[in-house]
C-alpha cells in the first residue's frame, strides 16, 4: 500500500521547522518527505490542501478501559476517590470488561490524534487484543499479582506480545509504593531481572502518599524504588508532583521519563508538579491523560494547555515552558516514555503513525505561529484524519475500526450498568 499526502505543511518534530511539501507512506513506514511530487503509481492520494502533518501525540499515561467510571467518582479527594469509588467497582470486573471498555477510550484516542498510549490495567490481554483488532498501538503494563498474574503469567503475556514489528507491547510495573506488599515487590523484581524492562509505576502524585512512605521506610517512593534497583534500565514514573532534589537526581540518573498528567492532578486537587525545574535539571518530561475516571477527557489539546498554563502560574512567570517544548512532551518525549523510537518524529524510515490538523478551522485562523496556535488555541475538533501504522483510522468525523460504532456505545453502556452496582 503506497499514499502520497501532497500539499502539505509537515511538522516532523526532528526540529521546530515546518516545511511545505509532500510525504508518501509505504506500506507501515514513511518513505519520502520533500518538495518534489513523487512520481510513480499510488494507491491513494490525500490533497492536505496546506493542512498540517506531525506526528501523532503519545498518551504515555492512562487506563483505558475506565470509561465506564467516567463521570461517576468525581469530586473527591484521592484517597477516597481510589478507596470509596474506584477499587470498589473495580472488583467488579470480569473477563471479557476491558475488551469491550476500551473501545471507546480508543475511539477517544483517536478523535484526540493520540497514536499510540501507555496502558496500565487490569486484563492486559484483553486491552491488547482490542488494540490489535483496530490497529492501535500500546504499551501495556504486565504486573504482578498473586491470584490472578503471577510470575509465569506475566512472563507469558511479555512473551506472547514482545514479538517483532508488534503493534502493541508490554513492559514491567506495578501500581505504587503504597498498595505494593513485600511480595510484590520481590516478584516485579523477578519479572525486572528475567525481562531486562524498564519499570513503570505511579509515583509521588500526592503530598500525603510522600509523607506515608517516609514515615513507613524513612525515604521517599522514588528513593524506595531506587534502593530496589527497580529503574536500573530505566522506565518512566506517572505524576511526580511532589519530588525532591534527591528524588531529580535519581531520576536523572537512571534517565527515567516524568509523565506528567496535569488535568488528573489538578481535578483531583493533588498538586501541580515542578515541569519547569525537570526540565531546568535535564529530565524528559512527557504527557498523559491519566484515565477516563479522574480526568475525565482523554484529550492531549487539554493537557498541553494546562501544562504550560499551569506552569506560568506556578513560577509566576508567562515563558516557563515555550510551546514547542510543550508539542515535544505530546509527542517525541511520550515515545521515549514508551519506547517508541521508531515512531516520534516523521522522517524516512520512520513508522507511519501520523495525524492532520485541520488549519481551517477557526480557531487555527489567522495564521501567525502554527505550533503556538496547536498549544494555546488547539482542540480535537482540529484533528482532521489519523494514522497509525500506515492506516487511516480516523479521518473527518469517521471512523475506520472495522466494527459498528453505535454497536460499541450500547454494549459499554450495558457492562457500565451491571459494573457500577456495588454490592
Amino acid at each position: 500500500m503506497k499514499i502520497l499526502f501532497k500539499n502539505a505543511r509537515i511538522l516532523t518534530m526532528a526540529d521546530e521547522r515546518i516545511i511545505e511539501g509532500h510525504l508518501v507512506v509505504t506500506d507501515n513506514r514513511i518513505s519520502y518527505i520533500g518538495n518534489n511530487v513523487p512520481s510513480g503509481m499510488f494507491d491513494q492520494v490525500i490533497d492536505c490542501e496546506g493542512n498540517l502533518l506531525m506526528p501523532g501525540f503519545k498518551n504515555a499515561h492512562t487506563h483505558s478501559a475506565m470509561t465506564f467510571l467516567r463521570s461517576k467518582a468525581d469530586d473527591s479527594s484521592l484517597h477516597d476517590w481510589l478507596f470509596k469509588e474506584i477499587f470498589p467497582r473495580e472488583n467488579n470486573l470480569h473477563d471479557g470488561c476491558v475488551k469491550e471498555l476500551a473501545k471507546v477510550a480508543i475511539l477517544e484516542y483517536l478523535t484526540s490524534g493520540i497514536t499510540a498510549v501507555l496502558d496500565q490495567y487490569f486484563f492486559p490481554q484483553e486491552f491488547i487484543d482490542t488494540c490489535n483488532e483496530f490497529g492501535f498501538r500500546s504499551v501495556s503494563l504486565g504486573m504482578y499479582d498473586k491470584s490472578t498474574r503471577p510470575v509465569d503469567a506475566v512472563l507469558k503475556l511479555v512473551e506472547d506480545n514482545n514479538k517483532d514489528n508488534s503493534l502493541n507491547k508490554v513492559v514491567i510495573g506495578m501500581h505504587s509504593e503504597y498498595t505494593g506488599t513485600q511480595e510484590m515487590f520481590d516478584n516485579t523484581k523477578v519479572l525486572l531481572d528475567k525481562t531486562g524492562s524498564p519499570f513503570y509505576t505511579h509515583l509521588s502524585e500526592t503530598i500525603s502518599e510522600v509523607g506515608d512512605c517516609k514515615n513507613r521506610r524513612k525515604i521517599t517512593p522514588m528513593e524506595f524504588f531506587d534502593s530496589l534497583h527497580f529503574f536500573d534500565n530505566g522506565g518512566a514514573i506517572f505524576h511526580g508532583v511532589y519530588l525532591s532534589d534527591h528524588d531529580i537526581e535519581l531520576i536523572k540518573k537512571h534517565d527515567v521519563v516524568v509523565v506528567s498528567n496535569p488535568s488528573s492532578n489538578m481535578k483531583l486537587a493533588s498538586g501541580i508538579a515542578e515541569i519547569k525545574k525537570l526540565l531546568n535539571k535535564g529530565v524528559t518530561v512527557a504527557l498523559g491523560t491519566d484515565g477516563p475516571a479522574s480526568n475525565n477527557a482523554l484529550d492531549m489539546f487539554r493537557e498541553m494547555y494546562l501544562v504550560t498554563g499551569l506552569q506560568k502560574i506556578k513560577n509566576m512567570d508567562p515563558v516557563s515552558i515555550p510551546a514547542y517544548e510543550v508539542i515535544k512532551m505530546a509527542t517525541v518525549n511520550g515515545a521515549k516514555a514508551m519506547g517508541l523510537s521508531e515512531a516520534d518524529t516523521l522522517e524516512v524510515g520512520k513508522l507511519a503513525d501520523l495525524i492532520m490538523i485541520d488549519l481551517s478551522r477557526p480557531s487555527m485562523q489567522p495564521i501567525n505561529n502554527i505550533i503556538n496556535n496547536l498549544v494555546y488555541a488547539g482542540g480535537k475538533d482540529c484533528v482532521k484524519l489519523t494514522m497509525i501504522n500506515g492506516k487511516v483510522l480516523y479521518r473527518d468525523g469517521q471512523f475506520f475500526v472495522g466494527e459498528d460504532i453505535k454497536e460499541i456505545y450500547k454494549k459499554v453502556q450495558s457492562l457500565t450498568e451491571e459494573l457500577n452496582i456495588v454490592k
